[in-house]
């Protein structure tokens, strides 16, 4: 007796979903198709289960060399759910094979926006990164096609997905400067993080801070011995109020150079704004140790103070 044919969207992306873990991906390619001619037939206003379909067949391209049909499926998933995890990957990825590596950069770097700690996202523009400077030298980011922002909204949506279903997509989830410590930095490594944080610093100065904290994390992909670079990246944090992670930088610029004043001035705020007065206030003495006439410092240490009391 022949098996019984799937005979629902869910019955066909389940049984998709089993022929791709079985290593059958043009099966799998196929009865996703099929669900999504039957979804689409149904007139079903369900973009989140459309959007899944054209990622989930995008896989099965990828897995089978077959990256522009790989790329228009993303596209079309990406069309339903904007700023979606899994297509932008994949479509990072097909890029990066099709060699198209300016935008390969976009999709990484777009999903870092959602998530900082996508390890393949961080080895990915980090390729990138290098692959355009060994094309395009120094002006490499005048090829690139203009990075969107993500949303919060879309932020949170990635926030509020199940852990393992992040899990399963972040696979190791880790920071750019967990990578970096296990790398020995070249000559070059040191170079290109120089530039990187350069161009950070001139973001900062046009109140971009959000893409200065991008160029300052890749800074720190290439070479993580920098302190200022840390309380640089600091700084961004500290304007988007992000003090969590001003505080994280801080400590990581404290730890390469105990003398860094900014390090223990913008941790000093975090803390504050934190109504975390004891580390604010020990912060600032030790500031005014190094520098005792910091006038900021010392107004700082009134506000504290008056926090405590």
């Amino acid at each position: 007796m022949a098996p019984k044919l799937p005979g629902s969207v869910e019955e066909l992306r389940a049984a998709g979903n089993q022929s791709f873990r079985n290593g059958q991906f043009a099966e799998a390619a196929t009865l996703y198709s099929r669900a999504l001619r039957m979804l689409q037939a149904q007139g079903s206003l369900d973009p989140e289960k459309e959007s899944v379909l054209f990622s989930n067949r995008a896989a099965c391209h990828l897995k089978d060399g077959n990256c522009v049909d790989c790329i228009k499926d993303c596209t079309s998933a990406l069309a339903l759910v904007p700023f979606s995890m899994k297509p932008l990957l994949r479509r990072a990825s097909a890029y990066e094979a099709l060699e198209k590596y300016p935008l390969a950069y976009v999709d990484y770097v777009t999903v870092l926006q959602i998530d900082d700690g996508v390890t393949s996202a961080l080895e990915g523009s980090s390729r990138m990164t290098r692959a355009l400077m060994d094309s395009f030298g120094s002006e490499w980011r005048l090829k690139l096609p203009s990075i969107p922002l993500v949303p919060v909204s879309a932020q949170k949506r990635w926030e509020c997905l199940p852990s393992e279903n992040r899990k399963e997509t972040a696979k190791s989830k880790s920071k750019e400067t967990t990578t970096a410590k296990s790398r020995v930095p070249s000559a070059g490594d040191v170079e290109r993080a120089r530039v990187l944080k350069e161009e950070g610093n001139e973001l900062v100065k046009k109140g971009n801070h959000k893409q200065a904290i991008e160029k300052y994390s890749e800074s720190l992909w290439f070479s993580n011995m920098e302190s200022a670079t840390y309380s640089n990246r600091a700084l961004c944090h500290l304007v988007l109020k992000q003090y969590k992670e001003a505080v994280k930088d801080c400590t990581e610029a404290l730890r390469l150079d105990g003398r860094n004043v900014k390090a223990f001035y913008r941790r000093a705020q975090a803390y504050k704004a934190l109504k975390d007065y004891t580390s604010s206030f020990a912060d600032i003495n030790s500031l005014l140790q190094i520098e005792p006439r910091n006038g900021p410092a010392q107004k700082l240490r009134q506000e504290v103070n008056r926090s405590l009391n």
